[in-house]
């Protein structure tokens, strides 16, 4: 990597020449990269020029401004030293480099106000080598005591009052900056903030959503539990009705409602519905030797539908427990035992 050069010019040419680094960056208000040549001789990155200057283009500010013999290409500039590429991404093989007069060439063509001070200043200079044939820097009146300590030049003033401006920018443009981090990171902060609410928003739910899941397992359980427990109420009460006792026939050899029912059991499966329509209707078919009650009175005794009465009938018709006698006056059907 090629480094600013370490030369220091003797002190009889210190006086008739300002630092480089201090032209450049009173020239264009900045501390723009540099390379030195072993024979002392400056070039700097085009594009570092021209964004400071504010050229958009800096192809054609080159073409415009500065002559091809202060421009060259990086490549061929430390080709022509025998020298390396510097390394980092910044220096590529094609970067434009200008040449210390070409810097000065682009700065007589900037038309930004900042470069006015500068402009004045180059043209008193070559005002004052026309008419007395050199430019010699003003001594500052206190120099320093110590052997061999460099010498201070007092600075031109409008170069003086370009530089002053500049640091004000500068320092108007970093506390820019500053401002614009501390609002950056309270934004930062309160995005920061509304994630985790957001994130806990997010973990209620879930845990709201296992609650739910689990009282919802819970209830199928107990619903699971509850029939369970009715099927063997009811598997429980057949068992009892099938261990009563069957009483005898009577004397003239018709069937009780006891018989009845329990000869209706053997004869098809007995569902709940099936057994209350025949508990309700056994006992007047025992007595009366034939069924004459509406459907609608049956399903108000067993709490049934009339459509599910008429069902329970059908059923007992078709394992011949009954069979249809005509119907009454009013249109309901007439049943009367199979035997009778």
């Amino acid at each position: 990597m090629i480094e600013p050069s370490k030369h220091q010019p003797n002190p009889r040419a210190q006086q008739d020449a300002i630092d480089v680094s201090d032209f450049v960056y009173a020239a264009t208000g900045a501390r723009v990269r540099r390379l030195t040549m072993p024979d002392g001789a400056h070039w700097f990155p085009a594009v570092d020029v021209c964004k400071q200057l504010g050229h958009t283009n800096p192809q054609k500010a080159l073409a415009d401004h500065v002559p091809e013999d202060h421009r060259e290409s990086l490549e061929t500039l430390t080709g022509g030293y025998g020298l390396s590429i510097p390394a980092g991404r910044e220096w590529r093989r094609d970067l434009n480099v200008i040449s210390l007069q070409g810097l000065i060439l682009l700065v007589n063509a900037c038309t930004k106000s900042s470069c006015l001070p500068f402009k004045q200043w180059a043209a008193e200079v070559i005002e004052t080598v026309q008419r007395e044939g050199s430019y010699t820097l003003e001594e500052a009146e206190v120099q320093p005591a110590e052997p061999g300590a460099p010498i201070a030049y007092a600075m031109p003033e409008q170069v003086v009052e370009a530089i002053v401006r500049l640091e004000e920018r500068n320092l108007q443009a970093d506390e820019q900056f500053a401002d614009a981090q501390h609002k950056s990171l309270s934004l930062q902060r309160e995005m920061a903030q509304t994630q985790r609410g957001m994130a806990e928003t997010q973990r209620q739910m879930v845990a709201m959503q296992r609650e739910m899941v689990e009282t919802q397992r819970a209830t199928l359980t107990a619903l699971q539990a509850i029939a369970q427990a009715m099927d063997r109420i009811a598997n429980r009460l057949d068992v009892l009705a099938l261990d009563r006792p069957k009483p005898a026939a009577t004397e003239a050899g018709h069937p009780t409602t006891e018989t009845l029912l329990a000869d209706w059991r053997q004869r098809l499966s007995v569902t709940s519905d099936v057994w209350a329509v025949a508990v309700v209707i056994a006992p007047v078919l025992v007595e009366h030797g034939e069924l004459r009650q509406p459907l609608a009175s049956i399903a108000a005794r067993t709490g049934l539908s009339v459509h599910r009465v008429n069902e329970c009938l059908r059923l007992l018709r078709k394992h011949a427990c009954i069979h249809p006698r005509g119907a009454s006056e009013d249109g309901e059907p007439i049943y009367a035992l199979e035997h009778s």
